[in-house]
């Protein structure tokens, strides 16, 4: 996966504040400010690889749920480098400002992995092509 050479491990206060709950992404990387970041969390989640689609609709309805008043842009299953990807793309509130959200998720030796690229909104300007472009290089491979 392409990644800026600008981004490095988000340091421990921040991630905090950025994931309260004990169960933080496996690696988050994120530019100086952490208002651009990558996170990658390889879970314990089941997910057969043959279930993507149900994953799909449940994720969709989850966020919907979870977001209310979010600005959607894109959910679907993607084929991305010859693999199966769930693809969110939504824009949802924060405290002081909004975050465009690019999620991917797939199967992993029959685990959820997630991958999220995000950034504020007043930085899409900037960062949305590249958030982009690494969703594009992601490659899992067998």
């Amino acid at each position: 996966m392409l990644v800026p050479t600008a981004f490095h491990p988000m340091p421990e206060d921040i991630l905090k504040l950025k994931y309260p709950m004990e169960r933080r992404p496996t690696l988050v990387l994120a530019n100086d400010a952490g208002s651009v970041s990558l996170a990658l969390n390889h879970t314990r989640n089941p997910l057969p690889s043959k279930e993507l689609t149900e994953a799909h609709r449940a994720f969709d309805r989850m966020f919907r749920n979870m977001y209310p008043s979010a600005h959607w842009f894109r959910s679907e299953v993607t084929s991305l480098n010859g693999r199966q990807f769930i693809l969110l793309e939504l824009r949802t509130p924060a405290l002081d400002t909004e975050i465009r959200n690019l999620m991917l998720a797939t199967s992993v030796d029959e685990r959820l992995l997630l991958i999220t690229v995000n950034m504020t909104k007043e930085l899409e300007g900037e960062w949305l092509e590249v958030a982009n472009r690494m969703i594009r290089s992601v490659v899992v491979k067998p």
